[in-house]
C-alpha cells in the first residue's frame, strides 16, 4: 500500500489506464520497465475490443523480443501441443471484437497464418536465425509500433 494521497479523479484515471509489471533476474538481458507509448492510452481500455488490446500489448512485447536479438536472428513464434512447428512473424493483425492474426512463414518458408481467438491467445516468441537471402533481419515489432502510433 501506498500513502500516496490522490483525488478521486486520479484515481479514477489511474484505473482505466492499462499497467505493465515485470521483474527479470539480473543479467537475464531483459530491459526493465518502460513507459507504454502513447498509442496504447491514447483510447480508454472500455472503448477497445478484446482483439484491438491483445494485438496492442503482442506489438510491445514482439517488439521488446527483437530489441535483445542480434543480426543473426529474428522473431518467430513457436506452437504448442501439434506438429506445425514454427512461424517467422511477418504481420499481425486483429478482427473485431476477438480474433487476432499472424502472418508468416515456417521454418520451411511455407507461407503460413494463424487465426486465434483471444480467450486461447497462447503465444512463445523464439528467435530464429535470419534466412540467408536477406542481408539484415526484419524487426516486424518496430514496424508495427511505427503503424501503431501513425493511427494515433
Amino acid at each position: 500500500m501506498s500513502d500516496e494521497i490522490r483525488t478521486t479523479a486520479e484515481a479514477v484515471e489511474g484505473a482505466a489506464l492499462p499497467r505493465k509489471v515485470e521483474s527479470h533476474a539480473a543479467g537475464s538481458g531483459e530491459t526493465g520497465q518502460k513507459r507504454l507509448p502513447h498509442a496504447l492510452t491514447r483510447k480508454p481500455l472500455k472503448q477497445k475490443s478484446d482483439a484491438e488490446w491483445a494485438y496492442e500489448r503482442l506489438i510491445l512485447y514482439i517488439q521488446n523480443f527483437e530489441e535483445q536479438l542480434d543480426n543473426e536472428h529474428e522473431v518467430a513464434m513457436g506452437f504448442a501441443g501439434n506438429q506445425t512447428g514454427v512461424l517467422r512473424i511477418e504481420g499481425l493483425g486483429y478482427f473485431d471484437p476477438d480474433i487476432v492474426t499472424f502472418y508468416g512463414t515456417d521454418g520451411d518458408g511455407v507461407r503460413m497464418q494463424l487465426i486465434q481467438h483471444v480467450s486461447q491467445l497462447n503465444v512463445a516468441l523464439r528467435a530464429m536465425p535470419i534466412l540467408r537471402d536477406h542481408v539484415e533481419p526484419r524487426r516486424i515489432g518496430f514496424q508495427l509500433a511505427a503503424e501503431l502510433e501513425q493511427d494515433a
